[in-house]
């Protein structure tokens, strides 16, 4: 419901996706998503492929894992 308190739902959603960004911006893709579990599972497509496998599943295309591919 963060149409009902979107000052609030603001503030909380920045807190958790701020710490995100940051990785990204401070370390580049390959280091942030290496370093970072959380960060690599939120991964849904790369250089073109499906990284995550429920999405390419429920598309019927190919799945291929992010650690599989150059770059990441």
């Amino acid at each position: 419901m963060p149409g009902a308190v979107p000052r609030t739902s603001t503030f909380s959603r920045t807190n958790a996706t701020l710490p995100y960004a940051l990785k990204l911006a401070n370390n580049g893709f390959r280091d942030a998503v290496t370093g970072d579990p959380g960060l690599a599972a939120g991964v849904n497509t790369y250089d073109g492929k499906l990284t995550y496998e429920a999405v390419a599943l429920s598309q019927g295309r190919e799945y291929t894992p992010l650690e599989q591919l150059p770059g990441a």
